[in-house]
């Protein structure tokens, strides 16, 4: 599956980078905890799933949206025929993404692999599994293979980085250096150590964002500033979400500004982080549209005018998911 480097792997094939419009790169349509599937009490209606999302994606895109981008990975309720469908019906693009992490969330075959004493997966054995699912699409589990994933996504441990997290990471750096795309990675304790370890693997700074940097703690300590001056991206991807964790928008919004002023317009992204179906665990069930209808008028009011709105919204987005 060979692309150019004006074009992003969506679910219905590569599409040229400035077709995709206003995009929201991480967030979450079906997102089912691993066993959720399984259990006696969940329920799966693919019918209402469809029009639950399907719902999200139309007021998404009354408002401006263009794209969004599924940042959930590999095995997490990715469902590629139902995102084929959703983006046919309502014209929002989609981007699906490979990966996984953090370690928590790993099923054991990727923890104790066969070896004695059991080892993680080693970075080489993760990279090709995240590659193949850009070169030869994305796996149906047991099924079939379709269309390239977008992304390499994946988490670090918010206590600290584990081994295997370590593996997860440089296995997506790898992976993206391989196959022209990017890496989103959601940070663990230390944003700036973590974004070390990606850049050790020689991947370019503007081919990963670092997500998570709307967290207090991230915030208090300058990590935003500090993964835009390494040349990284700088992932607020909790917009709309203020909790005992999260900054407020009103904070958000203020730190964007900081970004803009001190000339870092060019690698600050944005996402709401909502769930569309959410299976198995609480989902943040804010309006993927919240973007555009509540925090952009708060950046308009802070002085960001429409040229860095427009950066930020679409620029910014394509840039990262350009492959090349």
């Amino acid at each position: 599956m060979s692309v150019n480097s004006t074009t992003v792997n969506t679910v219905l094939g590569p599409v040229p980078a400035d077709e995709l419009g206003v995009v929201s790169v991480h967030e979450a349509l079906l997102s089912v905890l691993p066993g959720a599937e399984h259990a006696f009490d969940i329920t799966l209606d693919r019918a209402e799933i469809f029009e639950t999302l399907a719902a999200g994606l139309r007021e998404f895109r009354s408002h401006g949206g263009g794209t969004l981008v599924d940042s959930t990975g590999m095995f997490h309720g990715r469902d590629l025929r139902l995102y084929e469908s959703l983006s046919r019906a309502t014209g929002v693009h989609i981007v699906a993404s490979t990966g996984q992490g953090p370690e928590e969330l790993l099923g054991g075959y990727f923890l104790t692999p066969q070896a004695d004493p059991p080892t993680p997966w080693p970075a080489d054995k993760f990279a090709d599994l995240f590659a193949r699912e850009i070169t030869e699409g994305m796996v149906v589990p047991r099924v079939e293979r379709r269309g390239p994933a977008g992304l390499v996504t994946t988490a670090v441990t918010r206590a600290g980085m584990t081994a295997t997290d370590e593996s997860l990471l440089r296995g997506a750096a790898r992976a993206a250096l391989a196959t022209g795309t990017a890496v989103s990675f959601r940070h663990g304790a230390d944003a700036a150590a973590e974004l070390d370890l990606v850049l050790d693997e020689q991947l370019p700074a503007d081919r990963v964002a670092v997500g998570g940097l709307d967290r207090k703690g991230a915030v208090a300590v300058g990590a935003p500033a500090k993964i835009a001056a390494r040349g990284a991206h700088v992932l607020l991807d909790h917009v709309g979400t203020e909790d005992d964790e999260h900054v407020t928008d009103a904070e958000r919004a203020a730190l964007v500004a900081g970004l803009v002023r001190a000339g870092h317009a060019d690698r600050i992204l944005l996402s709401v982080g909502a769930t569309g179906v959410a299976k198995g665990h609480l989902g943040n069930d804010l309006p993927y549209s919240h973007l555009l209808t509540a925090f952009v008028p708060l950046l308009r009011a802070h002085g960001i005018d429409d040229g860095d709105v427009r950066r930020i919204l679409e620029v910014n987005p394509r840039d990262l998911l350009a492959v090349r």
